[in-house]
């Protein structure tokens, strides 16, 4: 297995760039070949041109190397795989997940678009449960369903006035030392946007309120559903608080633009339904090509909920074609 003979390289032949190639193509293996070492991962089956540009880059590499990477000499290829935080082999989610793998170490800001639906918040999570953060707190908020008034009161917090009018501790205090993601951060108002942006800036802020300053070591993720340069445009998005947050961007595939993945996701979804005590149900082949052909507005979670309703109301254990077409 390359993963585990990686550190022994490492250890013989630290400033030697090694590109891994594997057939395991989950996010899993791009994080694990990420931490051991690796200078590029490749996911199988591969483009010829793609090999030969990685090569070219990594001796490039290799020639200008000054400062070596961390061995990971405690890396084991043997311990036991944590459930996958994504589901997924085609190249499009191939491409994420490299970009996940070089992030997992960082405390750089992500911004994560794409449409409902298309699992913004499990690359979130996934960020920060294979973080060097993933012992603090991991504090989500979704903004499109905070009332615009309460919007500041829920981020920074309320400072007392009185004994009838207690304070509130906000979310960025509550993330301390961890991570804050910002569900839908488009729906921020222009006064929250100015008061994140001074965070972000300053890595300060005061309570809704109140005059002590409280600093603040929080790393932030948000995410979107639309297009933040179009509403920049508008006038409803700051460009400043953009730039800041989309330090990193990750673009999430609509599901149909990941018509392959469907049978890997039907399947993890009968499993957890499984768990859960709706029940063992399988599919049949042709079933599954059925449902490659549908249109999924909702995306993964709309198929995830329609492969619960399969299960709940299917009265056979085998999911049929027909099931689906009625």
């Amino acid at each position: 297995d390359a993963l585990d003979i990686l550190p022994v390289l490492r250890r013989k032949r630290p400033k030697l760039p090694v590109i891994v190639m594997s057939a395991q193509n989950t996010v899993m293996t791009a994080i694990r070949a990420n931490e051991a070492g690796a200078y590029e991962y490749l996911p199988k089956p591969f483009d010829l041109t793609g090999v030969l540009q990685s090569v070219a880059k990594a001796l490039k590499s290799y020639q200008n190397l000054g400062v070596e990477k961390k061995s990971s000499s405690d890396f084991s290829i043997d311990q036991e795989e944590p459930l996958l935080p994504l589901i997924g082999r085609s190249a499009i989610m191939q491409d994420v997940y490299r970009i996940m793998a070089r992030l997992i170490s960082t405390d750089l800001g992500v911004l994560i678009s794409g449409s409902s639906g298309t699992g913004k918040e499990l690359v979130a999570t996934a960020l920060h449960d294979f973080g060097h953060r993933k012992s603090k707190p991991f504090i989500k908020v979704n903004i499109a369903t905070l009332p615009e008034d309460l919007i500041e009161v829920e981020l920074f917090g309320k400072e007392a006035i009185s004994v009838s009018e207690p304070g509130s501790i906000g979310k960025f205090e509550q993330a301390e030392g961890g991570t804050i993601f910002l569900d839908e951060v488009s729906d921020l108002s222009l006064v929250a946007q100015s008061r994140l942006l001074s965070i972000l800036q300053t890595g300060e802020f005061t309570r809704v309120g109140g005059h002590k300053t409280i600093k603040t070591d929080v790393r932030i993720l948000a995410s979107t559903n639309q297009d933040l340069r179009e509403l920049i445009n508008e006038g409803n998005f700051r460009e400043d608080l953009f730039y800041r947050l989309n330090v990193v961007p990750i673009k999430l595939p609509n599901l149909n633009q990941r018509i392959e993945d469907i049978s890997d996701l039907v399947h993890h979804f009968l499993s957890l339904a499984e768990t859960k005590g709706l029940g063992l149900k399988l599919i049949a082949p042709d079933a599954i090509e059925l449902l490659k052909k549908q249109h999924w507005p909702g995306n993964v979670r709309e198929l995830k909920n329609f492969v619960n309703r399969m299960v709940v109301l299917s009265k056979d254990q085998l999911i049929a074609s027909t099931d689906i077409k009625e």
